[in-house]
């Protein structure tokens, strides 16, 4: 079976940076991540989908950093070997590159994926929309480097489901907000533009919130598994543990992520600044440019407070991931201070 790769996002500055690094009579050739698994690769490629083991090489250069290694969404180079072996020899260049950090005491990065033209915070309408997970979901979402949508699922089950989300658009800083539903079809149509041929659209959100449904009803077919939600607290088990790519019938792909258990932000501030552009626009108001938004006169944000204009949720909301953002990068300094002491 053969594939289109342009339906895929394949296009001129790709093949630029493929024959950068492979010559016209190699035996390699290009092809789309649609899965990573430790070391391994499913690849779809113009004459197929083949299984490639990531070159030493490309492990070597990673120097331990995995947010490098190939991950899904990736474009790659791959090589066929005279034994047979197949290979991911590089990873092209990302145009966008959606990294989460993770637990622990090293605090490194985890690729979520890659190549992504919009990310979809996905939340459930029901029970209740979590807006404090939605905005930290969104400044993950900005600093990838795509364009976010907040899509709000299972809108068949809340007869208020308009209401819900010009609530949560309050929470957005003018992203859009569309509920859905992928039992009946309801506001689906709303997505298409986000799709469609050379266009990928990623999901990212909790278990249970409609990921897997979602990804079945745009490709119109059973491609992912789904497990029921349990009603009481409307929490779902980890129906998806991978990242994988799922071409769509009429071009495009939309990629699904496991349920987020923790969103965890590196010490990147564009996407936080983005994600609470009124917020930041109101701290560029001040009377004084190192006000701390306490007692200072002429401080817009304490104005906007008392009038109603900016809610003390998302004050607190922005104030936390703010500290949070401060206190990675000043964590990644020291590490990189450490490290670059070793070398000496």
């Amino acid at each position: 079976m053969t594939y289109d790769l342009t339906s895929l996002g394949w296009d001129a500055t790709f093949t630029d940076e493929y024959a950068a690094r492979v010559s016209a009579d190699s035996d390699h050739y290009p092809g789309r991540v649609l899965r990573a698994d430790r070391g391994v690769c499913t690849v779809l490629t113009a004459s197929g989908i083949v299984r490639a083991s990531v070159a030493g090489a490309v492990l070597s250069a990673a120097g331990g950093d995995p947010t490098v290694l190939p991950g899904a969404g990736d474009w790659v180079v791959v090589r066929e070997w005279p034994d047979e072996r197949i290979t991911a020899e590089a990873v092209l260049p990302r145009r966008t590159s959606l990294i989460r950090r993770t637990a622990g005491k090293d605090a490194s990065g985890q690729l979520l994926a890659a190549n992504l033209d919009t990310v979809a915070v996905v939340e459930a309408i029901d029970p209740s929309p979590d807006l404090a997970r939605v905005e930290r979901l969104l400044a993950l979402a900005w600093e990838s480097g795509a364009e976010p949508v907040v899509v709000l699922t299972k809108a068949d089950l809340a007869a208020d489901a308009p209401t819900v989300a010009d609530q949560v658009a309050d929470a957005t800083a003018g992203v859009p907000v569309l509920p859905v539903s992928a039992e009946r079809g309801d506001g689906l149509p709303a997505l298409r533009p986000y799709l469609g041929v050379g266009r990928t659209l990623g999901l990212v959100g909790p278990s249970g919130c409609g990921k897997s449904s979602l990804v079945n009803a745009l490709a119109g077919a059973a491609v992912m598994g789904t497990q029921s939600v349990r009603r009481v607290d409307g929490k779902g088990r980890h129906t998806t543990t991978y990242r994988e790519l799922v071409p769509l019938p009429g071009g495009g792909a939309v990629l699904d992520t496991p349920g987020v258990r923790a969103v965890g932000l590196l010490d990147g501030s564009g996407g936080l600044d983005r994600a609470f552009a009124e917020v930041v626009a109101l701290t560029e108001q001040c009377r004084f440019g190192d006000c701390g938004h306490a007692s200072e006169p002429g401080c817009a944000v304490r104005a906007a407070l008392a009038s109603g204009e900016l809610s003390p949720r998302r004050w607190e909301s922005w104030l936390r991931l703010h500290r949070e953002v401060a206190y990675e990068s000043g964590r990644r300094r020291a590490r990189s201070r450490v490290r670059s002491s070793g070398r000496r």
